[in-house]
């Protein structure tokens, strides 16, 4: 009686580099998701931000541009969203993966580290999926009004984009050369300070005069109008999208130039 010949073939091997990359953005989303302090900084705050902006009247007060409050709100706590998420909770996040030997034990997996980075990158936008979904819905309930149609769509999404990598390089540059708490410390700094004077809450004409100039260079203040004329105007914001594209493209040099893996 003849054996049957098995038609199985071993394929040793790696697996291909882009499913790699999306195996370990899944692996570091559901970190993400368990960290209650990322939660924190990605959602409930400018959540919580927008519902007291929006609910409660206090934007009606507050500087935050010509028209109605909630439309000029929601696409601030966009960009704060946005800034939460790719720079805070990632270089926190690397920081002391950095310190626990983890993105060194990483470094010597099949995936490069091109690609564990990608994988973070991935992560990030992930989450920034659900923030515009939860954030967008409340904005929406509160009478948020956007303009432009699919010039907004498409404003609105290279702001997540370009906003991300640009701050993503920022989080990945301060936790590839300082220590983890040096990198936790400057990190939650750096937010507050570009929240209270990088015009993501507040126009950069509404700065005295001296400061407009400084600060209309900030990623922060592009982002944050990038959103705002997406969404107000309804035009895609090429200008926010070029000078985020040139803070991404020099960042991302110095990452690639200083990043230590131990």
């Amino acid at each position: 009686m003849d054996t049957p010949v098995s038609t199985y073939t071993p394929r040793p091997g790696s697996a291909p580099w882009p499913r790699k990359v999306l195996s370990h953005a899944r692996m570091e989303f559901r970190l993400l998701l368990r960290n209650g302090e990322q939660l924190l900084l990605a959602l409930v705050i400018p959540l919580g931000l927008l519902l007291l902006l929006g609910g409660t009247g206090l934007g009606d007060r507050l500087p935050l541009g010509d028209g109605p409050a909630i439309d000029q709100a929601v696409p601030r706590v966009l960009a704060l969203a946005v800034l939460s998420t790719s720079f805070t909770s990632l270089a926190i996040a690397t920081g002391f993966e950095r310190r626990y030997g983890v993105i060194k034990r990483l470094g010597a997996s099949p995936l490069s580290r091109t690609g564990l980075l990608a994988g973070k990158i991935g992560s990030v936008l992930a989450v920034q999926l659900i923030q515009l979904v939860v954030l967008i819905g409340a904005g929406l309930a509160l009478g948020w009004k956007p303009v432009g149609g699919a010039d907004a769509v498409i404003g609105v999404v290279l702001m997540v984009l370009c906003g991300t990598a640009a701050f993503a390089s920022l989080g990945l540059l301060m936790a590839g050369i300082l220590r983890a708490e040096a990198t936790l410390a400057a990190a939650n700094l750096l937010y507050l300070l570009l929240l209270v004077g990088g015009a993501i809450m507040t126009p950069v004409d509404e700065y005295p005069e001296s400061m407009q100039g400084v600060v209309r260079l900030l990623p922060s203040a592009a982002l944050a109008n990038g959103f705002a004329h997406s969404t107000v105007q309804g035009v895609i914001p090429w200008a926010a999208v070029l000078s985020l594209t040139l803070w991404a493209a020099i960042l991302g040099y110095l990452v690639s130039r200083t990043f230590r893996w131990d």
